[in-house]
């Protein structure tokens, strides 16, 4: 019998911040935005950053239900 998944947030969200961080090169290449790669190290810390607490608290919550307990 297979189990239905729940959807990986920290994931999710680590792939939109990389995609908005690209989007956002892209559109500072061809504009005259003002954007250098002097902030992209702090972003890409803080985005992490939130993805490792997200995941550590959506993982400490797993444990709790009795669904993810192993039958013996």
């Amino acid at each position: 019998m297979s189990r239905v998944r729940k959807p990986d947030w920290a994931s999710f969200v680590a792939g939109l911040l990389f995609v908005a961080l690209g989007g956002v090169f892209i559109v500072s290449g061809t504009s005259d935005w003002g954007i250098t790669a002097t902030w992209l190290l702090p972003v890409l810390a803080i985005g992490l950053g939130i993805v490792a607490i997200t995941r550590a608290l959506t993982r400490s919550r797993g444990h709790d239900d009795p669904s993810h307990r192993s039958e013996t």
